[in-house]
């Protein structure tokens, strides 16, 4: 979890001093930290937690590069994974039980995200499976690092 958060940190850094190349290069690496250890975390809700930031601030990274819907499929990942999580049985209950809680958020994040770039194939798909075209009420959300 240290070697996590000190990436994470640094990433952050980069991200607040506007150098974005190295930025993404350490977000990819907190986030390839955090899915192999997502499952061997002893703390499931701080497992699940850094999954997520992991992918929010990718998103929020390609955001601030006008690549939107790469932030899309960052957003659609991270909650697709919790859903998937939730609903494996041969995961422990703790790891189950922290991703539900994390979907909530991951959720929020997806339809924010929409209110404010519109709809992508990957949102669509996830959210809209039947259908495609439901809308989504707009929200209010300011982008920055998680």
């Amino acid at each position: 979890m240290e070697h996590w958060k000190r990436t994470i940190e640094r990433a952050n850094r980069c991200f607040m001093l506007g150098e974005l190349i190295d930025a993404r290069e350490a977000y990819l690496q907190a986030l390839a930290l955090a899915q192999v250890l997502f499952e061997r975390w002893p703390d499931a809700d701080e497992a699940v937690a850094a999954c997520v930031i992991s992918h929010h601030n990718l998103a929020d990274l390609h955001l601030r590069l006008n690549q939107p819907e790469e932030s899309a499929e960052y957003l659609c990942a991270i909650h697709q994974r919790l859903l998937q999580t939730m609903q494996d049985e041969r995961l422990r209950m703790a790891l189950r039980e922290a991703a539900l809680r994390q979907s909530s958020k991951t959720y929020v994040e997806l339809l924010n995200f929409i209110s404010e770039h519109g709809e992508y194939p990957r949102t669509q798909r996830l959210l809209h499976p039947d259908t495609g075209n439901a809308r989504r009420a707009p929200a209010t959300h300011h982008h920055g690092v998680h």
